[in-house]
C-alpha cells in the first residue's frame, strides 16, 4: 500500500503477475480511494476486520502522521492472525519534516515488527542495519515516466538549461539556499541559462506554512536574468514536457535520502545534480554537491554545474528495454519476499511494547 502509489504500480511486470495487489480502500468520509489518505490499512480495528483479504500487508508510505502507538497496534493485529508485514525503508530522513524524531520513531516500530525491509540503496541497507539490527533487501527503484517515454528523442536546444524546481517549497527544499551559486556558475558557462519553477501554492493568500517571504525572495531572481516561473502544479505530463525542456536538473534537498525526482530525470535523458546527504548518488548516475542540514560548499555547486555542462552529451541515461527488463526483475524480487514473509509467518515477529 498505497496500491495508487506510481512507485508501487510499477512493482509489476508490464505482462502477467501472481502477485494481486489489492485496490485502496475508501478512506472513512470519503466516497472513492482517490486520494487514498489516510490509508484504512493503518487503521487497527479496520484492519481486524478485513485481514481475512489478504495474505501480506506491504507498507511504503502514509504512517507520517500517525502516532507511534497507532502503529504498534497494527503491527500486534497482524502478528494475532499470522499476516506478515513487509516493509519498504523509502526514507530514513522524511524529507516533509526537518525535525525526524517522530519517523524514527515509526521505524523504530516498523522495522523489527517487520518480517522482511527493502530498501533501494546499500547505504540505506547499512544504516538499517547498523540502527536496528535488521537486514534489508536492496531493491532499485522502478522508473517512474511512462515506458513510451523512456529513452526518446530530446528537443535540439541551442542552450544549455540549468533548472531549480522550488515546488510547493516542502521542508527539505531550500532553493534559495543555492540560487547565487548556480547564477555564478550560469554566468560562467556561455550558452547556459537558469530556469526557476514555483508552484502557485507558495504565494497563497492564506501562507500556513510561512514561506511566501521564500518565494517573493526568490522571484528577485529575476532582476539577474533568471527566467522564473510561477505556475500550478506540473501533472505527469506537464512534468515529462518541463524535465526535456531543461538540460541538468539541480536538487536543492537540505536532507533526505531517495528521490523519484532523480529516476524521472535519469529515464527523459536530464542529467541531475544532488547533495551528498541521502543516498541519491547511490540510486543513479548524478553529479554530487556538498548540502545538508547545516552545511553547503558553493563552490561544489558551482564545480557541479560546470561538470554538467561539459558532459552535457554524455548523460547517462535510461533505454525502455531496460527499464522495462529492470521492471520484470523487480517484480520477481518482491514475489521473492512475499514469499519468504509468508514462510517466516509461523515464526514470532517481534513487535514492540
Amino acid at each position: 500500500m498505497p496500491t495508487a502509489h506510481q512507485y508501487v504500480a510499477h512493482l509489476e511486470p508490464v505482462t502477467g503477475t501472481t502477485v494481486v495487489r489489492l485496490p485502496d480502500p475508501i478512506p472513512s468520509g470519503a466516497t472513492t480511494n482517490d486520494p487514498w489518505w489516510p490509508p484504512r490499512w493503518l487503521e487497527a480495528d479496520w484492519l481486524a476486520e478485513n485481514v481475512h483479504t489478504f495474505d501480506v500487508l506491504h507498507l511504503h508510505f502514509g504512517f507520517d502522521a500517525l502516532p507511534p502507538e497507532q502503529l504498534v497496534d497494527v503491527a500486534t493485529v497482524l502478528r494475532d492472525h499470522g499476516k506478515p508485514l513487509v516493509l519498504t525503508v523509502h526514507d530514513l530522513h522524511n524529507p516533509h519534516f526537518a525535525d525526524n524524531t517522530l519517523h524514527l520513531e515509526h521505524l523504530d516500530v516498523l522495522v523489527p515488527a517487520a518480517a522482511e525491509v527493502v530498501t533501494l540503496t546499500d547505504g540505506a541497507a547499512a544504516e538499517i542495519v547498523s540502527r536496528w539490527g535488521v537486514d534489508a533487501t536492496v531493491v532499485p527503484h522502478p522508473h517512474v515516466a511512462p515506458l513510451d517515454l523512456i529513452g526518446g528523442p530530446r528537443p535540439s536546444s541551442d542552450r544549455f538549461v540549468i533548472g531549480v524546481h522550488a515546488k510547493n517549497l516542502r521542508a527539505n527544499l531550500d532553493p534559495l539556499a543555492v540560487m547565487d551559486a548556480v547564477v555564478r556558475a550560469a554566468d560562467e558557462i556561455p550558452d547556459a541559462v537558469v530556469r526557476l519553477d514555483i508552484d502557485e501554492q507558495v504565494f497563497a493568500s492564506d501562507d500556513e506554512r510561512g514561506v511566501r517571504p521564500v518565494g517573493d525572495a526568490l522571484r528577485q531572481y529575476e532582476n539577474r536574468g533568471v527566467d522564473v516561473r510561477i505556475h500550478r502544479r506540473f501533472d505527469d505530463d506537464e512534468l515529462w514536457l518541463y524535465l526535456t525542456e531543461i538540460d541538468v536538473s539541480v536538487l536543492p534537498y537540505r536532507f533526505g535520502t531517495h528521490s523519484g525526482w532523480l529516476e524521472a530525470c535519469y529515464d527523459v535523458g536530464t542529467a541531475a545534480i544532488a547533495p551528498d546527504c541521502g543516498y541519491y548518488a547511490e540510486q543513479k548516475p548524478c553529479h554530487t554537491y556538498r548540502f545538508g542540514l547545516d552545511r553547503f560548499d558553493p563552490e561544489s555547486l558551482t564545480t557541479a554545474v560546470h561538470d554538467a555542462s561539459d558532459a552535457r552529451d554524455r548523460v547517462a541515461s535510461a533505454s525502455r528495454q531496460a527499464r522495462e527488463q529492470e521492471r520484470a526483475r523487480i517484480a520477481e524480487m518482491h514475489e521473492s519476499i512475499y514469499r519468504r514473509a509468508l514462510f517466516r509467518a509461523g515464526s514470532s515477529v517481534a513487535v514492540p511494547r
